[in-house]
């Protein structure tokens, strides 16, 4: 599934200024190289359903397995301590050295030593536990995942000098402390930084298994279909707290939501929810639902953030036509995408902003190939919209009691006639405060 920059920072996937990333949130890795993996699999969504179900498969053995990885000693400053091994400047080890010669290295280079032998230490665990990681790892049969990754660390694990590695607590003889070293150092330098980073690999997918369990997700049936369908039960934006749940149900004969409802009754935290739903199972990990049905969708394609450009004089509105222009571009080719749009052309007047919704939803709703979610408080355009079968018209609703609001951010069937922008002033004083100023003629 592609996807480019705009939408992943419209659905929140990276850290910016103001809020931490889903990524970081999904993130339980125990090495920063593991983080750099994960980042590199949740920012990239797989190309077929065959690809997104073996990773699928994959995590939901480690999820089997999840207590015995979190048992693995392997840490972030294990990793540390095997590439800063590999690019100190020790002083040379004789490819031959006897136990003199070895106690001489160190009693004469002590520093080196020393740290020759708190590597090795580490080496030892690592190995050892990448070991221990290969035998209850190759009982699981049927992933190609988990299958040639145990293929590639036996590799390197069944070297003949790693089959009598010594415990680490028991490193006392300086000729064999420097005689492993030697090994390492001028013989499996590459090979161990190539388990280093299949262990990055199994970290990251340890990571993936620890979120779904964590954000209790579950894993998509996936629908080998020609036309797009999109099937979600109970969706939730999974890191809003005690969030209000939702289904929605699009397809081929009903391809597009007309969404309505007051400022802060949940339009953009739906549309965020289902983009990120859609996204992670593109990804292959789990999704924040009860139950999710979907086809393979080639694009997902949003319009949530738009900003003008002051350097190139473009204004908020030109950036919304272009990006509408660019959507409708891409989205031409036949392909299944899934597009949202929150709030059409809210840099122009009333007016022009009707009529150009209108002429926008009447022409997408056209490309049955893909699934549109548009937002608006333009809810006069709807009548008109209606004679489309294919459009379906839902509303988050806002309660007043007195002059307090009740969002009960539930999606309701139908189109929300809200206008509650004057007692939102009214709420939070402003329309006070503005008396004031009249009355003391500031």
């Amino acid at each position: 599934m592609q996807v480019d920059k705009i939408t992943l920072k419209d659905i929140g996937l990276f850290d910016n200024e103001e809020s931490i990333g889903l990524i970081t949130h999904l993130n339980f890795c125990k090495t920063n190289g593991g983080r750099a993996q994960l980042d590199v699999y949740l920012s990239h969504p797989l190309s077929s359903i065959c690809s997104i179900e073996q990773r699928q498969n994959a995590i939901k053995h480690y999820i089997d397995e999840l207590d015995f990885i979190e048992a693995m000693k392997i840490t972030n400053g294990t990793s540390l301590v095997i590439e800063k091994f590999f690019d100190t400047g020790f002083k040379s080890i004789p490819t031959q050295i006897s136990l003199p010669a070895a106690y001489w290295y160190r009693f004469m280079s002590a520093a080196d030593y020393s740290l020759l032998r708190y590597s090795l230490e580490h080496l030892i665990l690592f190995y050892d536990q990448l070991q221990k990681w290969v035998a209850v790892f190759e009982t699981k049969k049927g992933n190609t995942i988990i299958e040639l990754l145990v293929q590639k660390i036996k590799k390197y694990t069944n070297h003949p000098s790693l089959a009598a590695l010594p415990a680490a607590h028991k490193l006392e003889n300086p000729q064999t402390v420097l005689s492993l070293c030697h090994f390492f150092l001028y013989h499996y330098k590459n090979n161990t930084h190539q388990l280093i980073a299949h262990f990055y690999e199994l970290d990251a997918y340890y990571s993936m298994a620890m979120a779904s369990k964590n954000y209790d997700f579950i894993f998509p049936t996936w629908i080998e279909s020609e036309q797009p369908v999109f099937e979600v039960m109970e969706a939730v934006h999974p890191l809003v707290n005690n969030a209000i749940h939702n289904n929605l149900s699009l397809s081929h004969n009903t391809n597009l939501l007309f969404l309505t409802g007051a400022n802060m009754a949940g339009k953009s935290t739906f549309i965020k929810t289902i983009g990120i739903v859609l996204y992670l199972a593109h990804v292959g990990i789990g999704v924040p639902a009860k139950k999710l049905h979907l086809s393979f969708f080639d694009g997902l394609i949003t319009n949530l953030t738009i900003a003008d450009n002051i350097v190139k004089g473009e204004s908020y509105f030109f950036n919304e036509v272009q990006r509408i222009k660019n959507t409708i571009e891409k989205i031409i080719d036949g392909k299944k995408y899934f597009v949202l749009i929150d709030e059409l052309f809210k840099g122009t007047n009333i007016q022009d902003a009707m009529k150009c919704s209108t002429a926008v939803i009447e022409g997408l709703q056209n490309l049955r190939n893909s699934l549109f979610i548009i937002s608006t408080h333009l809810y006069e355009i709807s009548e008109g919209l209606k004679e489309f079968k294919n459009i379906q018209f839902s509303y988050f609703e806002t309660a007043v009691q007195g002059k307090e609001l009740v969002f009960h951010y539930q999606l309701k069937e139908g189109v929300s006639h809200d206008r509650l922008g004057y007692l939102i002033l009214e709420r939070e004083a402003v329309v006070d405060l503005l008396e004031k100023m009249k009355k003391n003629k500031y």
